[in-house]
Order: C-alpha cells, then structure tokens, then sequence
C-alpha cells in the first residue's frame, strides 16, 4: 500500500544543508545568532530530520553530522564549569556561530549576484503578447526554501485532526496519480493554494504522497511557488515558460 511513498525519493536541484536548516530556524523563532539556545534548536533540528526522513527526502550524511554536532554541543553546555580552569572557558557554540556567519556571507553574496543578474535581464525585458505577464511577487525555491515548505505542511498536518482506531485505506494514489491531479486542476484554475491541495486527504500517508507530488512538480519545473508577502498565503500555479531541457 505504502509503495507509492517509501519507493520514491525526492532530491532537489537546489540543494540545501544542514546550515541552511539551522540559518531556517533561526530566522522562525527570532534568535541571536550569537546567542542560539542550543537546546530549543537541537531539538526542532531533529524534528525537520525526522520529518524529512518520514517524507522519504534524501537526507544527505551532514545533516546527521551536524546533528551530532549540535547533541555534543548541547551536552558540553550541560556540564557545570570546570573549577580547576582559571580562564574563562570557550563557549562550546562558538565554531558553530562563527561558521553560520560565513555561511551567511557567502549566501548574502549570492543572492547580491542572482539580484544584478534579474535587473540585466530586465533591462531588455519583452512583455508577453498575451494578456496578462503572470503573478507578482513570485518566489522560487532559493528564497523561499524547502524548510518553508516543510513548515507549511507541519501547519496542515497539525490542523487535520488524527483519526483513532482501524483506518481502511483503498487504491492509494501514487505520486504521479498526484502530479497529474494537481496539474488537471492547474488547467481549470489559474492558480491554487497550497492547502487546498490537502483538501481531500484524510490519511498522514495521503499527505506525503501530495507533497512529494508538489516536490517533483517543482524539481522538474512544472509548476511554481508564489508568495506574495512573507508568511502569506503560498501558492500553487502552472509554469508557462517552461525551458526546453
């Protein structure tokens, strides 16, 4: 029954890490980053892994080695201060904040080169011949990230009341059936929330197999992610300047 799901990987193009995970969290619940409350992140750390192994994401190898990173920091916090040491001891989340930031520059970086890149293309920006140009305010997977995404679903999830006893699941839909329902409704709508697409699963399994259909949509760049504003409604529409591969 549950082939659909367990036999199907989802990596995307755009990779992103374990420090990207962590910069994740960070920004959601509005730490300093020079001071991390190791425990509270250790712990919504590992509840993204555990999330993203459930939905069969290729979990690479540093996402497990930071999270023994940030268990061993958290252990070493736990230790009451050494007596014998008369210098003040190293805070044991120091390497990690110092490698955040680089990481951060680095990105900021980036996303200073993707902005010149979109203006010069702009310059020489052609409308379309028909109708409108599309939706504002869009945002691709590198601004709006798989833990974005992640954090939708954990919404939706959480909001769909857990069914108690036997639960019959017939003729589960596989993740193509899924792609394909998602597309036949982007042909009749000009777009759709990501909620919505939710709408008729009542089993956590049917809810995977959905999302990991929206995933590969994505990855092959059928469909795109729009948020108009942060933390606003996201949404779902076909792409309709596909590139030829």
């Amino acid at each position: 029954m549950d082939d659909s799901q367990t036999a199907y990987a989802v990596k995307l193009p755009a990779f992103e890490g374990p420090l990207d995970l962590l910069l994740h969290l960070i920004k959601k619940n509005e730490i300093n980053i020079y001071d991390i409350p190791i425990s509270l992140i250790t712990g919504q750390y590992l509840e993204y892994l555990g999330l993203m192994t459930s939905l069969n994401l290729a979990v690479a190898g540093e996402f497990l080695v930071m999270a023994a990173t940030l268990i061993h920091i958290k252990s070493k916090t736990l230790l009451p201060p050494s007596e014998t040491d008369e210098e003040e001891e190293e805070d044991p989340r120091a390497d990690l904040v110092m490698r955040l930031l680089e990481y951060q520059r680095f990105k900021d970086a980036a996303h200073g080169f993707e902005s010149r890149e979109q203006e010069w293309r702009e310059v020489f920006y052609r409308p379309a011949s028909h109708g409108t140009d599309g939706p504002t305010g869009e945002i691709n997977l590198v601004d709006m990230s798989l833990f974005d995404l992640l954090e939708a679903l954990r919404g939706v999830m959480d909001r769909t009341p857990t069914i108690q006893g036997l639960e019959i699941v017939v003729d589960e839909l596989s993740v193509q059936d899924r792609m394909s329902l998602i597309l036949d409704r982007l042909e009749s709508e000009e777009s759709i929330t990501f909620t919505s697409l939710f709408d008729d699963d009542t089993t956590r399994l049917a809810m995977i197999v959905t999302f990991l259909a929206l995933l590969e949509l994505i990855r092959l760049k059928r469909v795109r992610i729009i948020q108009a504003e942060l933390f606003g409604t996201i949404r779902v529409w076909k792409n309709t300047n596909l590139q030829p591969s």
